[in-house]
C-alpha cells in the first residue's frame, strides 16, 4: 500500500494570524464530494476535511516534517505486525488442524476490511482523520487479543477479521492523511517512502516469527508487538489532536454542531447508510466462501443445497444493494466516481493484480516449505521477493512521476514487465524447479507491481477532487479487497477441491488412510523427509494444484492491459501550484 506525500503553500501563512486561515477554510466551498462532502447545511466541508485543513494552516514546517517521520515508523510498526501474522498463519491453521482454510479465513477478512474503508473514508470525513486513527489501532488491538487468547479455529477466523479490518483501514488512513498534507506531483514520493518501510520488515518479520514459534509460541508474538504498535501510533494521534487544539484557539475550526445524542446517532447512520454496508458486505462473503468451504461443509459437492444456498443468496443480496442504494437517502457506494474513465481504469488494475496475484500466491509459503524444503525464514523471503522488491522500486518511480509528470506512460512501462514474469511463472512453478528461479519470478512481478500501484494511484487521485480524495481511496482498497477475496476464493476452492484427492491418489497404498491427516496440517507434511513415499506424494500433489493456480491467474493478464490503456494522461506537475495555493503549509 503506497503512502502519500505533501507539498507547500507558496503563499506563506502568517502563523500568529491563524484567523486569516480560516476565512479560507470557511469560505472554499468551489470542491464538494460527490459522496456527501458537505454537511446539513450543505454549505460548509465535513468537520473531518474542514479540521485537517485547519491543521495545515496553524502548524509549522517542522511541525509538517515531523509527521512524516512518526507516519514512516507507524506504517513500520504496521508491516512489521503484517509481516509476522503472514509467516505464521500456515502454523496457526496448522494448530487446529485446518491447515486447508487458510484461504478461507483471508477471504472474510479481505471483503469486510475493503467495505470498512468505505465507511471509515466517511467516517473520517464527517469526524476526523484523529478519530480513524484510534478506530483502526483499537480494532487492531482487539484482534491480537483474540488471536493471543484463540482456542479454536472460529476465534482465529474471527480475530482475523477485526486484525485485517484495523491493519487495512489504518493504513488507509495514513495514505488519506498523506493525501491531505501533499501535492499531486509530490504524493507518490511520500506514499513511496512509507512502504519502503516494509523493505526492513520483510527481512526482519520472518526471522522474528520463526522465533516466536520455536521459542516461545505465536500467542507471545501478538502481544508484544501489538503494544509496539500502539507505542508508535500514539505520537501520531498526539500531533493530529494538538494541532486541531491549536486550530480552535486561533477560531479556524468552527464550533460542535450541537446535536444532541439522539440526533447525532440517527444523523451518522443515515450518512454511513449501515443497511447498504451491510448488504454489500454480506454479499460478496456468501458468494466466495463456498469456492473455499465446498469441500468442508459439502465434500466437494457443488450440487449441496447449502453451497447453492449461499451462492444464490450472495447474488440477491448484491442485486438488493442496488436496489436499495437506488432509494437510500445517502448512497454507500460512490457510484458517481465510477463515471469517469480512469478512475474505472485505475480501481480494475487494483483489482485484477490482486485477484491474479492471490490466486497463485495464497498457499506460496506452505508450497516452498513443502516441495522445496525451505524453513520458515527462507521460504517467506522468497515469498517476499514481490514486495521486496515493489518497495525497493517505489521511491524510484515515484521520482520518475514526480519529475516528468507523466502518469498514464509510467504505469503502461510496467505491463510488459508484469507479463513476463507473471509468463514465467507457468514454466517454473514445478516440483523440479530452481528456488533461485522462483524468486526471480518475484522480482519481476514484484516491480511492475510497484510500478502500476503507485500510478494507478495516482491516476484516481488526478480524476476527483480533494474533497473526495478520501472516499476515492476507500473505493480502491474496496476494490483491491473484492480482488484479494475473489483471488483467495479462487486458490481456496482449487486447493480445497484439487489437493485432497491428488494426495490421496499419489499415496502408497499403506498411507492412503492418512490422507486427511497430512492434508490437515503442514506439521504433519514436513514431518516427512524429501525423498520418503509420502512426502513425495505430497510433493507430487502440491505441484500438480499450484501448476492450475499459475494458469488461472495469468490467464487475467489482457484485463489488465486494457484497464491502463483507458486512462487519461494527465501531468501532475501542472497542478502543483494551484494546490498549494488553496491548502495551506503543505509538501
Amino acid at each position: 500500500m503506497a503512502v502519500t506525500d505533501a507539498t507547500s503553500d507558496p503563499r506563506p501563512v502568517d502563523q500568529e494570524k491563524g484567523p486569516q486561515g480560516a476565512n479560507e477554510i470557511h469560505t472554499d466551498t468551489h470542491a464538494h464530494s460527490i459522496s456527501d462532502s458537505d454537511d446539513d447545511a450543505g454549505t460548509r466541508k465535513q468537520k473531518g476535511v474542514e479540521a485537517v485543513q485547519a491543521v495545515t494552516h496553524v502548524w509549522t514546517r517542522k511541525m509538517m516534517w515531523l509527521t512524516f517521520v512518526l507516519l514512516w515508523f507507524l506504517c513500520f510498526a504496521a508491516n512489521l505486525l503484517s509481516s509476522i501474522e503472514g509467516a505464521l498463519s500456515p502454523y496457526i491453521t496448522s494448530y487446529f488442524e485446518e491447515h486447508g482454510l487458510l484461504a478461507a479465513i483471508s477471504v472474510t477478512s479481505r471483503i469486510v476490511s475493503g467495505v470498512f474503508a468505505l465507511a471509515v473514508g466517511k467516517y473520517i470525513n464527517l469526524r476526523g482523520r484523529m478519530e480513524g486513527f484510534i478506530f483502526g489501532i483499537s480494532l487492531i488491538i482487539m484482534g491480537m487479543i483474540m488471536k493471543a487468547a484463540c482456542q479454536n479455529i472460529e476465534t482465529y477466523g474471527a480475530a482475523q477479521v477485526f486484525y485485517w479490518v484495523g491493519h487495512v483501514n489504518t493504513l488507509y488512513i495514513v495514505d488519506v492523511f498523506v493525501a491531505d498534507i501533499t501535492t499531486l506531483r509530490n504524493r507518490m514520493l511520500i506514499f513511496s517512502l512509507n512502504s519502503f518501510s516494509s523493505l526492513i520488515t520483510t527481512f526482519a518479520g520472518p526471522p522474528i516469527a520463526s522465533a516466536f514459534y520455536n521459542e516461545l509460541n505465536f500467542r507471545w508474538a501478538f502481544i508484544v508487538f501489538v503494544i509496539v504498535l500502539v507505542v508508535f501510533a500514539l505520537p501520531v494521534i498526539a500531533i493530529l489532536w494538538l494541532n486541531e487544539r491549536k486550530a480552535k484557539k486561533a477560531g479556524i475550526l468552527r464550533a460542535k454542531s450541537g446535536r444532541t445524542v439522539a440526533e447525532s446517532a440517527k444523523y451518522y447512520a443515515i450518512k454511513f447508510d449501515i443497511p447498504g454496508m451491510l448488504l454489500l458486505c454480506g454479499g460478496w462473503s456468501m458468494m466466495l466462501l463456498p469456492f473455499s468451504l465446498v469441500d468442508t461443509i459439502a465434500a466437494g459437492d457443488w450440487a449441496n443445497s447449502t453451497i447453492i444456498g449461499l451462492i444464490v443468496g450472495g447474488a440477491a443480496t448484491l442485486a438488493v444493494f442496488g436496489v436499495w442504494e437506488r432509494f437510500a437517502p445517502v448512497q454507500f457506494f460512490p457510484f458517481k466516481l465510477m463515471q469517469d474513465r480512469t478512475v474505472v481504469g485505475a480501481l480494475c488494475v487494483y483489482l485484477i493484480i490482486f485477484l491474479s496475484t492471490f490466486i497463485w500466491d495464497a498457499y506460496y509459503s506452505s508450497y516452498l516449505q513443502v516441495v522445496h524444503g525451505l524453513d520458515i525464514i527462507t521460504a517467506n523471503y522468497v515469498l517476499n521477493a514481490y514486495s521486496l522488491t515493489s518497495y525497493v522500486m517505489s521511491p524510484l518511480i515515484a521520482l520518475v512521476v514526480r519529475y516528468t509528470g507523466e502518469v498514464k506512460w509510467t504505469g503502461m512501462a510496467g505491463v510488459p514487465i508484469y507479463i513476463l514474469g507473471t509468463g514465467l511463472l507457468v514454466y517454473f512453478r514445478t516440483p523440479d524447479s530452481y528456488v533461485g528461479y522462483l524468486a526471480m519470478c518475484q522480482i519481476l512481478v514484484g516491480f511492475s507491481t510497484g510500478v502500476l500501484v503507485l500510478t494507478s494511484q495516482l491516476a484516481l487521485m488526478y480524476s476527483i477532487s480533494q474533497a473526495d480524495v478520501a472516499i476515492g481511496l476507500a473505493l480502491y482498497s474496496l476494490f483491491g479487497s473484492i480482488g484479494s477475496s475473489a483471488g483467495f476464493a479462487v486458490a481456496g476452492g482449487m486447493w480445497t477441491n484439487i489437493l485432497p484427492y491428488k494426495i490421496a491418489e499419489f499415496l502408497p497404498e499403506s498411507a492412503k488412510d492418512q490422507a486427511a491427516t497430512i492434508y490437515g496440517s503442514i506439521e504433519v507434511q514436513l514431518s516427512e523427509p524429501i525423498g520418503s513415499p509420502i512426502r513425495d506424494a505430497v510433493i507430487a500433489a502440491y505441484g500438480d494444484v499450484m501448476h492450475k493456480m499459475v494458469i488461472a491467474g495469468v490467464c487475467l493478464i489482457p484485463l489488465l492491459v486494457a484497464a491502463v490503456i483507458i486512462w487519461r494522461g494527465k501531468n501532475v506537475k501542472e497542478v502543483q501550484e494551484k494546490e498549494r495555493a488553496q491548502r495551506g503549509n503543505i509538501f
